[in-house]
């Protein structure tokens, strides 16, 4: 039997916009039980709990910061040593995913400004938050992609049924020791997609016309309509490529490339 390594104390922060339930996920994680009425978190609340794990003894501390504008020099007090980042958006809130950018560039400037170190020391994991909610209005292709092109593991989550948490925070925290014993680097989450992939899907699913989803200009020639296609294809085929939001793209790609050769007709 292995023996039981000495405990190591972890500080985590979770961030991201109002109301997307980021204490709801802590106390699902630290006490089992959900909170349904909402109760804005004032400038920073804490937690802790202690976790054992794949024979480490670890004391997480747990700061769960506000996501209020109001709050942020409360917050930039706390960045200070942090080994991990939850990092959530409610999936039927569309603004709490375009917002992500703004929070990972508020820790890496205070991080900065203070000299407390790099954004590229702490390991960071996005939660796409409430899918046992109604509309659903961020794609899981697209939250999975942008987690893939920051090199963050994504997890979908429900702080209610509490689905996902308790697998986000052991790779969280086994992500954490593995940066520990790796003298302090955390090893980013290897993409399954390249970037000419990612560029695909994103601006098969975000163009305004189908002269731009397959990068021709209008006036092209069926040639080149069929070039494109044949590119595109061979990016995002489902034979080839099963990660979410392919086949989406895929799909539209067939019917950008059958509506333009309607022109030739």
């Amino acid at each position: 039997m292995s023996k039981i390594k000495k405990p190591l104390k972890i500080k985590i922060i979770s961030v991201g916009n109002s109301e997307v339930g980021k204490s709801c996920i802590i106390k699902r994680y630290c006490e089992k039980r959900f909170v349904p009425k909402y109760l804005q978190t004032i400038g920073i609340d804490y937690g802790v709990t202690k976790v054992n794990l794949n024979n480490r003894e670890l004391k997480v501390n747990i700061f769960d910061m506000s996501g209020h504008v109001f709050f942020h020099e409360v917050r930039n007090e706390f960045y200070k040593d942090t080994q991990g980042v939850i990092l959530v958006f409610d999936v039927t809130d569309r603004s709490s995913f375009e917002s992500l950018d703004d929070w990972i560039n508020e820790i890496k400037q205070d991080l900065e400004a203070n000299k407390h170190g790099s954004i590229d020391n702490i390991v960071f994991v996005l939660c796409a938050n409430k899918i046992d909610k109604g509309k659903r209005v961020v794609d899981e292709g697209d939250a999975r992609i942008w987690a893939l092109t920051k090199g963050f593991h994504y997890f979908e989550t429900s702080a209610s049924s509490a689905a996902g948490v308790n697998e986000m925070f052991e790779t969280l925290l086994n992500e954490i020791i593995n940066a520990f014993e790796n003298g302090g680097k955390p090893i980013q989450t290897q993409t399954s997609l390249s970037k000419d992939q990612i560029d695909a899907i994103q601006r098969l699913k975000n163009s305004k016309d189908n002269y731009e989803r397959l990068g021709l200009k209008f006036g092209c020639t069926k040639e080149e309509v069929n070039n494109s296609f044949r590119r595109l294809a061979k990016l995002l085929h489902p034979d080839k490529n099963i990660h979410p939001g392919s086949t989406e793209a895929f799909k539209i790609l067939i019917s950008a490339k059958t509506d333009l050769l309607r022109n030739f007709s």
